[in-house]
């Protein structure tokens, strides 16, 4: 309709609207009427701000009106610059030759631009002018309106969005942090005094201790309770996609971006993330993640608009980052960046006076989730959970009581205990092997002490230790024992002895 009334009065050949692009300082052209295009201006193409007479509509408000081409071609802030030679170029194939470039000023000031342009020269007259410019004020009005309510569209939408992402997270969490071991209450004491202020906090301890439970902990008794507790398991995302799940991306980024995604840290503005195994996140990422928590800022992927966010961030990890620093599998200056406030989360095996609350809590919370009734834990079985040392710590406990729950006919818990095997612990059996190699290597010595470190023959070690030759040789090497391991030692003892 805008195009029609336009046309009817000015006749002109080429009439559009050019608003701000967001991603880049230039502007967007959506054309209204073109019926004679040649194809060299087309819908959506991008305009520099600096190298046109729109340009200069937009950054002076004031109208730009050129009898023809030449009016304009040497001005340095329209055509004239560098950057207009080369789109005055784009102008003359379109064939437009005179035209009017009307600034929409709008109540918080220009807003964009209404061009209108004819194919021969001295296209309007003043009164032409004066009426279009009375119709880019309506314009305007419509355009800041339409743009106000796109904003207030894109918040009700990123409001919906956190709050929907927030209760799904409260539906998924259940219980709190039970116990009262002297090694949980430390850890406790130091989230009541860190989670007042915005801190960055890093939580260190073992695969499924409760780490995120203390996240929690600190987000509800902070500031941000009220805004969203966004989290992100950097060990659960293929490392191609954890660029995209922190920083969010735009359509097109990458292969498969078929929309724009809004990232973690957008999602936790002015609340807080919670980054779960942040040791599992890759080396060449590790640089953004610093610079969004030093500058709160970071971009989109495959956009260069900056986005500010305001989030508190607390990290999570059961590795030693310390070693990851010294092997530089992990940045020193995130680490320390992360570790303002450092918060350990004790094991199971580090409180078992919790474990018998922590029985009751999980098989009350189970049997009324299942309907049922637990109303006694048989002393055996208690003791049997409490001896246990729970290499999968409370997690292990929780899902060990749920099946307990499921196998129980009645009344009384009726736990699998037999299935509390633990798995065989990788130091004590390396320390093992350990002592077996030393009694072994010991033994070798003594038996080619005796025969004179004669391996082979009648009467020779490996007879005396009713081996073979070449396995007995083999061993030897395995265990680094040679000719002269036998003086070696004695040197060593004559040594020791002086000492």
């Amino acid at each position: 309709m805008l195009s029609k009334s336009l046309l009817s009065v000015t006749r002109s050949d080429f009439c559009a609207l050019l608003l701000p692009d967001e991603d880049s300082e230039q502007l967007r052209l959506s054309t209204l009427y073109n019926p004679e295009s040649r194809g060299a201006i087309c819908d959506g193409a991008k305009i520099p701000v600096r190298g046109a007479p729109c340009g200069k509509a937009f950054r002076t408000g004031k109208t730009q009106y050129f009898k023809s081409l030449d009016d304009v071609r040497d001005d340095p802030e329209s055509y004239g610059s560098e950057v207009g030679r080369r789109f005055i170029e784009r102008t003359i194939a379109e064939g437009l030759m005179s035209g009017c470039d009307l600034p929409l000023i709008g109540r918080s000031g220009v807003v964009g631009v209404l061009a209108a342009i004819k194919r021969s020269e001295s296209a309007f007259s003043e009164d032409d002018i004066r009426f279009l410019e009375q119709v880019a004020g309506q314009v305007a009005i419509a355009v800041e309106n339409a743009l106000s309510y796109e904003t207030a569209i894109k918040d009700r939408d990123h409001e919906t969005k956190q709050r929907r992402y927030l209760e799904e997270e409260i539906r998924a969490e259940f219980g709190e942090i039970v116990g009262e071991s002297p090694a949980l209450k430390t850890a406790l004491s130091l989230v009541s005094v860190v989670a007042p202020t915005d801190s960055s906090v890093l939580i260190q301890g073992e695969t499924g201790s409760g780490k995120e439970l203390v996240a929690r902990a600190i987000h509800k008794v902070s500031s941000r309770s009220e805004k969203a507790f966004v989290k992100l398991n950097c060990a659960a995302i293929p490392l191609g996609l954890l660029e995209s799940e922190l920083f969010g991306h735009e359509k097109g980024a990458f292969t498969g971006a078929i929309a724009q995604k809004t990232g973690r840290f957008e999602l936790a503005d002015k609340g807080t993330l919670f980054l779960d195994e942040v040791g599992d996140i890759p080396l060449e990422l590790q640089a953004k993640l610093l610079r969004v928590l030093q500058e709160q800022e970071f971009e989109r992927l495959g956009s260069n608009r900056t986005h500010k966010v305001d989030v508190r961030l607390i990290a999570a990890t059961h590795r030693d980052l310390p070693a990851m620093v010294k092997q530089g599998k992990f940045r020193e200056d995130l680490y320390y960046r992360l570790k303002v406030f450092p918060i350990h989360v004790p094991s199971l095996r580090q409180r078992t006076d919790d474990i018998p609350r922590l029985v009751r809590h999980y098989a009350a919370f189970y049997a009324q989730r299942m309907n049922k009734r637990i109303d006694a834990i048989p002393p055996e079985t208690m003791d049997a959970l409490t001896r246990y040392e729970w290499p999968g710590n409370v997690r292990e406990l929780q899902n060990f009581i749920e099946r307990a729950v499921i196998l129980s006919p009645g009344s009384i818990l009726r736990a699998p205990i037999s299935e509390l095997e633990p798995f065989p612990d990788s130091r004590k059996t390396n320390i093992t092997m350990s002592r077996l190699a030393e009694v072994e290597r010991d033994h070798i010595l003594r038996a080619l002490e005796a025969s004179d470190w004669v391996i082979g023959g009648r009467n020779g070690a490996a007879e005396r230790l009713g081996m073979k030759r070449t396995s007995l040789a083999y061993r030897m090497k395995k265990l680094g024992i040679g000719p002269n391991t036998l003086g070696k030692q004695k040197l060593n003892a004559a040594a020791a002895g002086n000492d």
